[in-house]
């Protein structure tokens, strides 16, 4: 019975979600299951019954009149969409992790690609330690673009996610819901390390530069400086990547179709009035991160530039009083 429930719900998802058709929707299932545990009485077989309920009821057109939904079925602005199976939905995420871990470790190559500079004009002062160096600096950049490049033909098979509507049905938007759910610790835990990663990695430069004991630790605090950002900054995008990809599959279903219930977060997503506020929202943390970074790195005032987090934290959340949508 849960066979012919799912292909029930996919068999509504594109159509407007309107009182008429959720009264539709309910005597069409009533009648499915009527029709096969008077099967199932009779001694079929369950796949048998199945089979036999979807091949009668299966066509939504056929039935569009007698259940009184004819005016929804050729509804302009309802075109046919693609059903993500759940295997399908699997392999997306699947891919997503991929790619998003390919994309984290193409960063952190970009990040340090001054790091080989930094060691090897460290251990070697001389002409031949910054060619070296300028060599090494260009294959970490290369390696970076070479994943990126790579990154993208892993998503290549889901292009059609962004040129034709998609929509999954209710067990599949079940699934994601519950693996979205069962990784929000997980992915706190990971967004938690990132940032401290990025916030931590001027502890080195600062501690080693003030023993004063010659170029070499300052050299080696750079270093380190540049392998926890770019380990920071891994672990961030490879964390949102994922979340992002949970998120991508549970908005297919166009809000108001009856798709569009199925997911209790889709609507988690914050909305602002002012278009202006929401661009900015969309690129607060990035560019509190830049300034935090910027302004610590120019004055080196450390003990003081923390201040810049507990106030954006409290400048975010006035503009989301202030300017946040109702709707």
């Amino acid at each position: 019975m849960e066979t012919i429930k799912n292909y029930l719900e996919s068999m509504f998802s594109s159509l407007p979600n309107s009182s008429a058709v959720l009264r539709a929707k309910d005597e069409l299932e009533q009648m499915m299951e009527d029709k096969y545990n008077e099967l199932i009485s009779a001694g079929k077989a369950e796949n048998e019954a199945i089979a036999i309920v979807i091949s009668e009821f299966g066509n939504l057109s056929d039935l569009a009149e007698t259940l009184g939904i004819q005016n929804y079925m050729g509804k302009k602005g309802m075109p046919e969409r693609r059903m993500i199976t759940l295997d399908e939905a699997r392999n997306f995420l699947q891919d997503e992790m991929h790619h998003n871990f390919l994309i984290g470790l193409a960063v952190f190559f970009f990040i340090n690609c001054v790091t080989p500079c930094i060691l090897v004009s460290t251990l070697y002062d001389n002409n031949y330690g910054s060619a070296i160096g300028m060599m090494l600096l260009f294959i970490f950049i290369a390696i970076g673009v070479g994943l990126c490049v790579y990154s993208s033909t892993v998503m290549h098979s889901w292009n059609f996610l962004n040129n034709q509507p998609c929509s999954i049905d209710y067990g599949t938007a079940d699934y994601v819901h519950n693996q979205k759910e069962a990784y929000r610790s997980t992915y706190a835990l990971l967004i938690t390390l990132g940032v401290i990663l990025c916030i931590l990695c001027f502890v080195p430069v600062s501690v080693l530069g003030s023993l004063n004991l010659n170029d070499n630790m300052d050299n080696f605090g750079a270093m380190i400086l540049f392998i926890l950002l770019g380990l920071g900054v891994m672990i961030l995008i490879i964390a949102g990547g994922k979340d992002k990809a949970y998120g991508r599959l549970l908005k297919l279903n166009a809000e108001g179709t009856v798709g569009g219930n199925y997911v209790p977060s889709q609507n988690e997503e914050k909305h602002y009035a002012n278009k202006f506020v929401e661009a900015l929202m969309s690129v607060f943390w990035p560019t509190i991160t830049c300034v935090y970074l910027i302004w610590s790195f120019l004055t080196f005032d450390w003990y003081i530039t923390w201040i810049i987090w507990p106030i954006a934290g409290v400048v975010r959340k006035l503009f989301e009083v202030l300017f946040e949508s109702e709707e």
